[in-house]
């Protein structure tokens, strides 16, 4: 594609263009394209408006429910992604997670000429397994959106083979030379640089507080280790949202009034808490590839993480970490215990491995170049 391409970015929230994809526009400024971006206006503060303003990133808003599916506010949603396209012109976008994929794929129908690259980095509640008549009728309507949003697509990008395979099976997409897959959307290695392991065994979960997320086992599996080592410490770092999945804020605050835990909240910058943890958790039940994870890579830490997709891709079992089945307490519990019963100098190798993975794997200037090379830009 030629130099000097308008590009659009839409988003499902502000922050996460400056947390997730900042250097990714850097990157496509550097290299003379026009960057607009646009996301629900909603906790994205006036600071992080300036950080993207200042590049000479316009910035656009739409209304956005994340709250399932409502007929009325995500027609408002199409109108309004359709009214910013109009207006910014682009010809080229890239959109992630859910509702934006699907949405920037159905208005499009309504524009030509302007190439559209999904990134697949979640498939949302949806997908998780459940038996309800409910949720298998959700399922059914997700999938038959994502097929009619993605026939937009130029080409398709995918954080892991699971999600890859999975819409192949569900004839969500076709064509095997139209999906591509990267290693997430990478860590920069200078932002959570490599630390020394702390004496104390502190464990650190980070993760909106969602069931989806694991967190109940987290908690599960806290009380269970601290019956044997009192002196454990168990963090969990994270916010209440309004997705279908959220645990309570009563269920919170019992967790927090038996003292199994300690409730860190919304974390700014959660650098300064992983270098304080020994031990990095995510029991989630399925992630495109987990952030959080690759932060803690990066820092240097042993990670406890699902055998399922997204997680599994950052776990070699027993290299740099151990893997359990989802929704396990118990299993969770005994690979905590492990992990403390284990020698240092087995932790410290644990540790390096992690740096290295994350280095090699998932350093975010190789992920991002993969991804300009799929988009050939």
């Amino acid at each position: 594609m030629k130099i000097g391409n308008h590009i659009l970015v839409i988003a499902s929230n502000g922050p996460s263009l400056i947390n997730f994809r900042l250097s990714l526009i850097k990157k496509l400024l550097s290299k003379g394209h026009k960057v607009s971006v646009a996301s629900p206006n909603k906790n994205f503060s006036n600071d992080l408006q300036k950080e993207l303003k200042e590049l000479g990133v316009n910035i656009n808003f739409f209304s956005l429910s994340n709250q399932g599916l409502n007929f009325f506010q995500d027609c408002k949603s199409l109108l309004d992604i359709y009214k910013i396209i109009k207006n910014v012109k682009p010809n080229i976008i890239i959109s992630y997670t859910v509702k934006p994929v699907i949405y920037t794929g159905l208005v499009l129908k309504c524009f030509k000429k302007v190439s559209y690259f999904p990134l697949i980095t979640g498939l949302g509640y949806a997908f998780i397994d459940r038996q309800s008549i409910k949720h298998k009728l959700l399922k059914y309507l997700m999938v038959k959106l994502y097929k009619e949003g993605l026939k937009s697509s130029s080409k398709i990008i995918f954080q892991n083979k699971d999600d890859q395979s999975l819409f192949f099976e569900l004839k969500i997409i076709r064509q095997k030379n139209f999906s591509h897959i990267v290693n997430g959307s990478g860590v920069d290695l200078n932002q959570y640089p490599l630390s020394d392991l702390p004496s104390k065994p502190f464990f650190l979960m980070i993760a909106r507080l969602l069931v989806d997320k694991g967190v109940r086992e987290y908690v599960q599996a806290a009380k269970i280790v601290r019956s044997r080592f009192s002196n454990a410490t168990f963090q969990l770092a994270g916010y209440l949202d309004n997705n279908p999945s959220s645990i309570s804020n009563n269920e919170l605050q019992s967790w927090i009034d038996e003292g199994h835990i300690e409730y860190l909240g919304e974390v700014k910058s959660v650098q300064s808490i992983l270098k304080s943890c020994k031990y990095y958790v995510l029991p989630s039940y399925r992630e495109g590839t987990p952030r959080s994870v690759l932060e803690a890579l990066s820092t240097g830490r042993p990670i406890i993480t699902t055998d399922v997709p997204g997680c599994r891709e950052t776990v070699i079992h027993e290299k740099n970490g151990l893997l359990v089945p989802a929704k396990n307490p118990i299993a969770l519990a005994n690979a905590m215990i492990k992990l403390l019963n284990e020698k240092d100098k087995t932790i410290k190798k644990m540790a390096q491995e992690s740096y290295l993975m994350a280095k090699n794997k998932y350093e975010i200037n190789k992920i991002n170049q993969n991804m300009l090379n799929i988009m050939n830009l």
